[in-house]
């Protein structure tokens, strides 16, 4: 039996809830333990951390799921689905901030934009360290070491 609890039948129209795509569900943000692996571990769901450069540096987590209204399926309508990556977006795009790091990053204008507001602030006063600091941001940037102050990820698409 596929669904347990439920009139699932091979000639029935319906389909259990929790095998709706994704279109079809609206899901809560995922938990943020805001550090805290301990509590994730307890709790069974929810995010230590944010993002990650690569695939294996992610964490993914449970959401509580619910079907949108007028789609039919069988089994509870509200239930927990597995499998989505901890990343939030902020509204950081990597191509403007690095339009900000060459054509003003003397000024610190790519460390204010990302929220790196101390250091940006030094950049602007040394003139981007007499121009080193200007580079040396510019090969961070594009080496992938130099995020968003927040932890978020890059927006991809405008």
């Amino acid at each position: 039996m596929l669904c347990p609890n439920t009139d699932y039948g091979s000639h029935s129209p319906y389909i259990p809830c929790n095998y709706l795509p994704i279109e079809f569900l609206e899901c809560e943000e995922p938990y943020d333990h805001k550090g805290n692996e301990t509590a994730r571990r307890d709790m069974g769901y929810g995010c230590s951390k944010f993002g990650g450069q690569k695939y294996e540096d992610m964490q993914f987590t449970k959401r509580n799921c619910t079907v949108l209204d007028g789609i039919q399926c069988l089994g509870d309508k509200s239930f927990w689905k597995d499998g989505f990556p901890c990343v939030k977006y902020s509204g950081h795009y990597f191509v403007t901030t690095l339009l900000y790091s060459l054509l003003l990053g003397f000024l610190g204008m790519d460390r204010f934009c990302l929220g790196h507001t101390g250091t940006a602030v030094g950049k602007l006063l040394t003139l981007g360290g007499v121009g080193i600091w200007w580079i040396v941001d510019i090969v961070l940037l594009v080496t992938g070491h130099l995020m968003p102050e927040d932890g978020s990820n890059w927006m991809t698409t405008a």
